[in-house]
């Protein structure tokens, strides 16, 4: 007796594109919900202000120094709490260094360090090939103290996952932003830099906000470099120096947050770059990965050097994040790395720390976020690493201008 077996079922097919389409759309949707929960419409980003102690450090002074000015009615006037603490915005920060560098009697310190004459705009590219290593974590915090120490900064999304513009308020595939693809674009819709950058809540601090746009530059590319009747395409790697050249006297220094691969967006900043800045994740997986990505991308600079995209560099250095000091393996891998690249890699490491994260959560910083908001102890040991790291850099910055 012959049983018939039921026929197999079909399954529908999976149109991934679609399906992805649709997940990528509610994410969107989802989120811009959080956002506007957080952030009405319209509603711009808001700033802290500093303690006495933040601002003594960020100018160079002493708190008694601060305290003496206020008393004598000099600078501008701080907020005074009812428990007799004194806080300053970062508009006020500002009023301060000009005061300092107006009547402060230290010759050897540059209250307001902008670029004198024939110093060089600083242009630095924190690139990774691998996602994970704290890169736009770095280019946010990095861009920020610099503002906070009196720097005017330009900070570049370059990343299509706009990450770094997020940080700073912006939502570009709801808000229509333009990007730095439209001041490098090979066709007659390309616009002036000056018409893209943005104002942050950080006095001092512009941006380039990014947007998915970005990406039409890797596809435009190999066209451009195809057409005959002109060169822009073959010159593709002066495509960023050229729109920066633009803003050169409103900057001192500019920070690029590169996308995670070696493409030509990530190559064209490069040769814009004046410096270089590679995070590195200390775990055998990440530091293998960094390994292919210097190969490749050596591979790749070496051949286009003599079509004339030179990388000249004032400076490069690799940068430890996310070290957690009490993890065995990652204290070795930074040893290692400390001993194979020794003047190479930065003194100071970027800890790993949930009071990161948790800022991170509400799209801010922890130049942005309030100390009471979380542990003071997890706050102070983030903060006393971001600030020592970035200092180091900053001093490499002044030392390429002869300082």
């Amino acid at each position: 007796m012959n049983v018939s077996s039921p026929p197999p079922t079909t399954k529908s097919p999976l149109f991934f594109e679609k399906s992805i389409l649709e997940q990528g759309d509610q994410i969107s949707k989802k989120l811009h919900l959080l956002s506007v929960q957080r952030f009405p419409p319209h509603a711009k980003k808001g700033l802290r202000s500093f303690s006495l102690a933040e601002v003594a450090a960020y100018l160079g002074v002493s708190q008694s120094h601060l305290k003496k000015l206020h008393l004598e009615g000099k600078g501008p006037v701080p907020e005074t709490s009812s428990s007799g603490r004194r806080s300053y915005t970062a508009e006020q920060m500002i009023e301060l260094r000009r005061y300092l560098d107006q009547y402060g009697r230290s010759e050897a310190r540059m209250y307001v360090p902008h670029r004198r004459s024939g110093e060089k705009l600083q242009i630095l590219a924190v690139v990774n090939f691998k996602g994970g290593s704290g890169k736009t974590t770095t280019a946010a915090h990095l861009a920020q103290y610099l503002a906070l120490t009196g720097h005017r900064v330009l900070a570049v999304d370059l990343d299509p996952q706009a990450s770094l513009s997020s940080l700073h308020g912006f939502q570009p595939e709801l808000d229509q932003t333009k990007s730095l693809y439209d001041a490098i674009r090979y066709d007659n819709e390309r616009k002036l830099l000056s018409e893209i950058i943005q104002p942050t809540n950080f006095p001092g601090l512009d941006i380039v906000p990014a947007s998915l746009e970005l990406q039409e530059f890797e596809y435009d590319t190999p066209l451009a470099m195809t057409d005959r009747s002109t060169n822009a395409g073959k010159a593709f790697f002066t495509r960023i120096s050229g729109a920066l050249a633009e803003v050169d006297d409103r900057y001192d220094v500019v920070v690029i947050d590169c996308p995670p691969q070696l493409g030509y967006l990530t190559i064209t900043a490069l040769t814009a770059a004046t410096s270089v800045l590679i995070t590195i994740h200390p775990q055998m997986l990440d530091v293998m990965s960094m390994g292919q990505f210097l190969l490749m991308l050596g591979n790749i600079l070496e051949p286009i050097r003599s079509a004339g995209a030179e990388v000249n560099l004032e400076w490069y250095r690799y940068l430890v994040t996310r070290y957690e000091p009490t993890d065995g393996p990652q204290h070795q891998m930074t040893s290692f790395l400390q001993t194979l690249f020794g003047e190479f890699i930065l003194k100071n490491q970027m800890l790993k720390s949930t009071a990161v994260s948790d800022a991170g959560i509400t799209k801010q910083t922890l130049y942005e976020v309030e100390k009471n908001a979380m542990t003071r102890t997890t706050y102070e040991r983030a903060m006393e690493s971001l600030d020592a790291v970035n200092g180091e850099i900053a001093d490499l910055i002044h030392d390429a201008w002869g300082r």
